[in-house]
């Protein structure tokens, strides 16, 4: 099992930064993977992927588990993290 963790800073308070994370999950439901909330943090599930995602007060934390089916499936995990930074950074980009 592959794991992939992202960190982002910010310089918002929590519930901007969560509001930040509207795009970032919108994309993600495009993969079937959903962010299950509960105030700050986040369960993050999926067909073969799990993880979550966390806020802080300086800095938003995602981590995601690729399982086997994720891996079947050809996804590469070095290109999802570049991607989960790229779209990171711009949706904290002001």
């Amino acid at each position: 099992m592959s794991t992939i963790k992202v960190n982002q800073s910010h310089s918002l308070s929590k519930e901007d930064a969560k509001g930040r994370l509207s795009v970032f999950e919108e994309q993600l439901g495009k993969y079937g993977i959903k962010l299950d909330w509960k105030d700050f943090a986040a369960a993050l599930k999926g067909t073969g992927v799990s993880g979550g995602a966390e806020i802080g007060e300086d800095i938003v934390s995602i981590t995601v588990k690729l399982g086997w089916m994720a891996k079947a499936a050809g996804v590469d995990a070095g290109k999802l993290e570049a991607s989960i930074k790229k779209r990171l950074a711009a949706a904290f980009q002001d």
